[in-house]
């Protein structure tokens, strides 16, 4: 039997913000979602989820109300925003979706409502930031007619191991009664269970250190691939040896790109540097990271060095392993270097969008088919797609061609003479 303790709205339906919709809609008895783009909520209303997060069939038995019109959400007692936290050009936080949310929220709250950011925000983000901006638009007064509440996000794209209902959730609230209602709707739709942190700052900072803490031990493994390459070493090689001694962290090089592992930290650091302290580690990592795509098409050009106008085939687009989300993939940069070189850059992935890719970065992809006669492949995330890419090799590349293998899909063995094989 479904609940009707709360009248739900989820603000945001991409990759976080649907699945937590949908699984409170199996479980309470009105959930609204909504969402500013009205394709997203035309596709969503029409059983299609792009993300591919949710499938057809859970979509179309959902009771979930999809809507753009924020009159929808008058009435709701409880609000989740799952809006996005990017970062501007400056690699400063880019407030303005959740500052936007507020100002759409705001007009929609009734006494006693209750407000969970799940954005990543830097500590103090929801208390000096979130709450004035519901006072300014409600008219209500935080504390007395509505109450907030933080609890992190950590859905991982394309991840079905990792679910919203077995990963543990992190809750805080501002007080004991707000907290009680938030461990009432959450405990309905995660069955790993809830960890109650003793305040919003705290639930804020631990977000914000997940991703960095991985941001940094990539870091390290891309800091040791450019050490390692210099020496001639293979760096999974050498990982693979190391990772025999049990205390070894299996972290692996590469291009470090998505929503959150290549943002969050520096929400960090703006947070640190107006509390007086200047980072040095995290940003340390940020810039080996960041200058990864560099070396990957430096070391490209270098193997098709001779070729007057090197035909370079890149297979995968997208930030991260079979998922389709293009946000801040550092492929872009591979391919914008490349090209500046003087190579002809053809690329493909099955789960990119067509127009996406040429609106965000102008890049037009290719079918697979125009992938021959090549001088080099560089293999740029392991889609399950491009497992058996391997047969078609000798169809695909000129004599002598170059293989460069950024996410170690291949083994050395899988590549035939004469091809030559390298892998970050």
């Amino acid at each position: 039997m479904k609940s009707a303790v709360e009248r739900i709205a989820v603000i945001g339906l991409g990759y976080v913000g649907l699945p937590v919709a949908v699984a409170l809609a199996e479980r309470f008895e009105q959930v609204v979602g909504f969402d500013v783009a009205h394709k997203r909520v035309e596709a969503l209303r029409a059983g299609h989820d792009w993300t591919g997060e949710i499938d057809g069939s859970r979509l179309a038995a959902s009771t979930l109300k999809i809507t753009c019109d924020a009159v929808n959400l008058t009435g709701c007692s409880f609000f989740i925003v799952t809006v996005p936290t990017p970062i501007d050009s400056d690699n400063s936080p880019d407030l303005s979706p959740i500052i936007k949310a507020c100002a759409m929220l705001g007009p929609q709250l009734s006494p006693g409502a209750v407000i969970v950011f799940e954005s990543t925000v830097y500590p103090g983000v929801t208390d000096d930031i979130c709450a004035p901006l519901l006072e300014e638009h409600s008219g209500l007064t935080r504390g007395k007619d509505f109450f907030l509440g933080y609890s992190p996000e950590r859905i991982n794209p394309g991840d079905r191991e990792h679910r919203l209902d077995s990963i543990t959730k992190v809750i805080a609230a501002e007080d004991a009664p707000t907290l009680q209602r938030l461990r009432q709707v959450y405990g309905a739709v995660v069955s790993a269970g809830l960890h109650e942190a003793p305040s919003i700052k705290v639930a804020e900072a631990a977000k914000v250190i997940e991703n960095t803490q991985r941001d940094l031990n990539i870091a390290l493994m891309n800091e040791l691939a450019l050490i390692f390459d210099k020496m001639d070493l293979s760096t999974r090689d050498v990982l693979e040896a190391a990772g025999t001694k049990w205390n070894f962290l299996p972290f692996s090089p590469g291009l470090v790109g998505g929503h959150c592992i290549g943002v969050d930290p520096y929400y960090l650091t703006h947070a640190s540097e107006k509390a007086g302290y200047d980072p040095e580690v995290i940003l340390a990592g940020r810039r080996v990271n960041s200058n990864m795509s560099a070396f990957v098409a430096e070391k490209a050009l270098s193997m098709t060095r001779g070729r007057n106008v090197p035909r370079i085939g890149v297979l995968g687009l997208t930030f991260k392993a079979n998922v389709p989300d293009l946000r801040n993939s550092k492929v872009p940069e591979v391919v914008k270097i490349l090209e500046e070189n003087g190579a002809e850059v053809l690329v493909h992935d099955p789960r990119a969008n067509v127009v996406e890719a040429q609106q965000e970065y102008g890049i037009d992809m290719v079918a697979s088919d125009a992938l021959v006669d090549l001088d080099a492949l560089l293999i740029s995330v392991a889609h399950e797609e491009f497992s058996g890419w391997a047969e078609s090799f000798s169809a695909r590349l000129k004599d002598d061609a170059a293989i460069l293998d950024i996410c170690s899909l291949l083994k050395v063995d899988m590549v035939p003479p004469p091809f030559r094989y390298w892998s970050l």
